[in-house]
């Protein structure tokens, strides 16, 4: 699948500042009634509101991205355009540095409620430390989030990195439709740091309080009481706010509150049916500003079996699918299917296996004792008996014979700094399984069985292969790989961290941001399922944020690659080869090598002339 869980990329974006505010024109609507298309997707969509740590994934990303609208998005190149027909951004000082971030007057949630200074502030608010005094709650058994005490935002915020060097509160102006953020240091990110509230400000407020904001004024009401509540620091008013940010936006079916499904998009998400799997769009007739779609409604279907999904784009059922390809399916489409059109590139997204330490499982320092040494010894020994060498030439080479293992955890493959990780991070000597040295480190640690437990989706057929491979290897040094595949994998791996000790995935990369591998790594970070903890590691990333040299950035990345290398809490396998295939009747295609894939310019779509 990809989880959305971020892999950093080594390219800056330059973001200029971007002047136009105002109000842009309504243009006229080209949605063609009465048209609608189907489209697959690998996993099932679970979250309206998709920054969190449990939410963070593509299945959700891919639905919301046509459901949102914001500052900038990533064409096919992986170039950051300027949506400038729904707002600004212009840095206005480099000492301190200085953003505003502008509104235009037309822009509106689903509801017709104006976007403005409530719902940037809102995303300030969630995505630093300032403005929150609680923590989650966790299931002692399971470490599944069952709760929370005080306000708590649950998006992996980490201190005095990223957004959260903006120590004061953002100032409002433009009657209200702009923020400005002061940095108190150097942010390398700047440009990509922030954006509007995945979800809005005053329905958000509204599902915390309940029938209290039902009035005809309801939402102009709780857009000023949670502005307020955040510039006074009212705690005991954004509590249950932020309870609602981070809890009632999880559904699997439509849910009966409409305020949970308020978007800025081109598209309104009008159905979710878990049952038989899809999520129908419908357009959005509040969105008169960017560029409009064609298709009057958009389904996309959960089909997780590549082959499952090319039967089903051949039948005519769907209209365009981006499955994990196998040899077969590449073989069918350079024969030809009548009315199918195809293109293959490398994806955003690499394969890998990552440890729990915390959990109470077998590679836990709590497990023995708190010995540290021996469960590093133990996660060492498993790592030898990865075949990544098989796992790429059976698997990956049949489709793309040029594919090569991936060796870093941050640096796309081909780069330089990947070639530097590769030298320290200990991964060239993780290609092809060292089964004695595998039994020498357990005997070392005084275990001579051992069981892991691995979580990977059980509705991918290749994750299975991988498995398969992966366990036949492992027992040839005592260690039992139990198969703990989930269909809800992607939840699991923070809401269920005691039922699982290795998890098999795909990151996807979903900007270009420099500091984004920290969101990993570091000790809070939003994708750090694992309880990965290293203080030199998080230093590293807090300087890494305020470097604005591109030699010394990869001096420290290559650093970091050197340390989670050395703790053998992760190994990277291979970059994922990626076929993307439609209709003949369908115009507009263009796979996407960010998430969110073949969706970023979904509004081109349209029936082929």
């Amino acid at each position: 699948m990809k989880i959305s869980r971020l892999m950093g990329g080594v390219a800056v974006v330059s973001v200029g500042a971007l002047a136009l505010t105002g109000c842009t024109p309504p243009r006229a609507s080209e949605v063609i009634e009465g048209t609608s298309i189907t489209v697959a997707w690998n996993d099932s969509y679970y979250a309206f509101n998709d920054g969190l740590a449990d939410t963070n994934a593509s299945s959700n990303a891919v639905v919301n991205y046509m459901a949102k609208d914001g500052f900038q998005y990533y064409d096919n190149n992986s170039a950051l355009i300027p949506q400038t027909a729904f707002g600004s951004i212009e840095k206005t000082s480099d000492d301190p540095l200085t953003v505003k971030y502008t509104v235009n007057e037309d822009v509106t949630w689903s509801d017709g409620t104006p976007v403005d200074a409530a719902d940037l502030l809102l995303y300030w608010a969630a995505f630093t430390t300032h403005v929150q005094n609680g923590a989650g709650v966790e299931d002692e058994e399971t470490f599944e989030l069952t709760g929370q005490e005080g306000t708590f935002w649950n998006t992996g915020t980490v201190e005095d990195f990223g957004l959260d060097l903006v120590e004061e509160t953002p100032e409002i102006g433009d009657d209200g439709r702009s923020i400005t953020l002061v940095y108190s240091d150097f942010y390398v990110d700047w440009q990509l740091g922030f954006a509007v509230s995945p979800v809005s400000a005053h329905g958000t407020v509204q599902l915390a309080y309940p029938g209290e904001y039902d009035d005809e004024d309801g939402a102009e009401k709780a857009k000023d009481d949670i502005i307020k509540a955040i510039q006074d620091k009212d705690f005991d008013f954004l509590a249950p706010v932020s309870e609602s940010y981070n809890q009632d936006y999880k559904f699997t079916d439509t849910p009966e509150e409409p305020q949970k499904l308020y978007g800025t998009g081109a598209y309104t998400i009008t159905e979710i049916n878990s049952a038989d799997k899809f999520v129908t769009l419908t357009a959005n007739p509040e969105y008169t500003w960017g560029p409009s779609p064609k298709y009057e409604t958009i389904t996309v279907r959960v089909i997780p079996d590549a082959q499952a999904q090319l039967t089903a784009l051949a039948n005519g059922e769907v209209s365009i699918v981006a499955g994990q390809p196998t040899a077969d399916i590449a073989a069918q489409l350079e024969a030809g299917i009548a009315g199918v059109e195809f293109s293959g590139a490398p994806e955003g997204t690499y394969e890998h296996i990552d440890l729990q330490v915390t959990n109470g499982g077998v590679f836990d320092p709590a497990t023995y004792g708190g010995d540290e040494d021996k469960a590093l010894a133990i996660r060492q020994a498993f790592l030898k008996t990865i075949p990544r060498g098989k796992i790429l030439e059976t698997l990956i080479k049949p489709l793309q014979p040029d594919a090569e293992l991936r060796n870093s955890q941050i640096f796309l493959p081909g780069t330089p700094g990947a070639e530097a990780a590769a030298e320290v991070n200990g991964t060239l000597d993780l290609v092809d399984p060292d089964i004695e040295g595998a039994k020498a480190l357990l005997a070392e640690a005084g275990v001579t069985t051992v069981d892991v437990r691995m979580l990977f989706s059980s509705t991918n057929p290749r994750r299975g292969s991988e498995y398969t491979l992966i366990a036949e290897s492992a027992k040839e040094a005592g260690i039992n790989v139990i198969n703990a595949s989930s269909e809800t994998w992607g939840g699991d791996l923070d809401g269920n961290k005691a039922g699982y000790d290795a998890a098999l995935f795909g990151w996807n990369s979903t900007s270009t941001a420099i500091g984004e591998s920290g969101a990993n790594y570091q000790t809070t970070g939003l994708n750090n399922f694992y309880g990965w903890s290293n203080a030199e590691l998080d230093d590293l990333f807090d300087q890494l944020g305020r470097e604005p040299d591109e030699a010394k950035q990869q001096e420290i990345l290559v650093k970091a690659e050197e340390i989670i290398g050395a703790q053998a809490w992760s190994v990277p396998i291979f970059q994922f080869p990626g076929i993307t295939s439609w209709s003949a009747e369908v115009d507009g295609v263009v796979p996407g090598f960010l998430s969110p894939s073949y969706f970023w310019n979904f509004w081109e779509w349209a029936p082929a002339e």
